[in-house]
């Protein structure tokens, strides 16, 4: 590629035929992953972070945030149903449940999934994400209007604090810590909060990051959920647009086990569409590689 710049906070590459290409550094400047841009449909600087999505050939239309990958619509039920569908198949009667994060709504359309839910609570700290998710991404936004659905546009690792004994499930679907205000969500006090807000039979999912690149991210994110919940447990999943591939999600409740109480008759019994999570998928992404079991040993 003959050329690089950055133009209004993003990273683009122009070769020859004139064709501009995205690019996300997993590491400065050494590697990543590159798109070519068929057309850039909407950028905008929020209070908060430059939001992007445009127009792919192979993975349809990308969302992205300070120039990291949130979404694309070629792969977000990898991550969507691996963040939603592990806590959600563990309670035994989810009715409401709060996002936190997840301005695309991704996770949204995946818990309205389960019949049994009867409120959904997205605090999403941008409106703006959600106003382009609405407009520019309809397959992780189709759900964002359902009268079950109430959308906040707050902190979220304040607006929890507002709640005691109150969710069923919790989905903690955050910006990486190192974009926009996700920082905040990967805190001890706000795990604390989550633990206050959630019922006792109450399950909670947390994204957290990839070990080969953010590998001190999930660390972080895996031992304070463990110093406030008595069961937690990482587990892992594919997401090819995400850096490395395999994405960590942690697993915490007040007592319900995600191995020792799961139940695969609902999840062979579930009348919706899955594409990636089903009852072998659950139990195998608990199963982690030696070298992260040692680490998290070592915690």
């Amino acid at each position: 590629m003959s050329e690089e710049k950055i133009i209004d906070g993003m990273q683009y590459g122009f070769v020859p035929n004139r064709h501009l290409w995205y690019f996300e550094y997993y590491t400065p400047g050494n590697c990543g992953i590159f798109m070519k841009m068929n057309k850039h449909l909407y950028s905008a600087q929020s209070k908060y972070q430059r939001i992007d999505i445009f127009e792919t050939d192979f993975f349809g239309r990308v969302f992205s945030l300070d120039g990291i990958t949130m979404t694309t619509e070629k792969d977000d039920f990898f991550y969507h149903e691996m963040l939603v569908h592990v806590p959600m198949f563990m309670h035994p009667n989810p009715k409401k449940v709060l996002v936190i994060g997840g301005g695309d709504g991704g996770s949204v359309r995946e818990v309205l999934k389960h019949k049994s839910v009867e409120k959904v609570i997205m605090c999403e700290i941008d409106e703006m994400v959600v106003e382009a998710a609405k407009k520019y991404l309809p397959v992780t936004a189709s759900k964002l209007d359902d009268p079950r659905v109430e959308l906040v546009f707050e902190d979220g690792s304040q607006f929890v604090r507002n709640f005691k004994n109150e969710f069923d499930v919790i989905i903690i679907d955050s910006t990486d810590p190192t974009a926009g205000e996700g920082g905040h969500l990967f805190t001890e006090d706000f795990y604390k909060a989550c633990f206050d807000a959630l019922k006792e039979n109450g399950t909670l999912s947390a994204e957290s990051e990839d070990w080969l690149y953010d590998g001190a991210w999930l660390r972080l994110a895996y031992s304070r959920i463990k110093k406030v919940f008595p069961v937690t447990k990482l587990y892992l999943g594919f997401m090819p647009t995400y850096p490395s591939g395999m994405w960590g999600y942690t697993f915490a409740s007040k007592g319900i086990d995600p191995i020792k109480d799961f139940d695969p008759e609902k999840v062979k019994n579930f009348g919706e569409e899955l594409k990636y999570y089903n009852e072998e998928i659950h139990k195998a992404a608990f199963a982690l590689p030696t070298f992260l079991k040692k680490e998290l040993e070592n915690l």
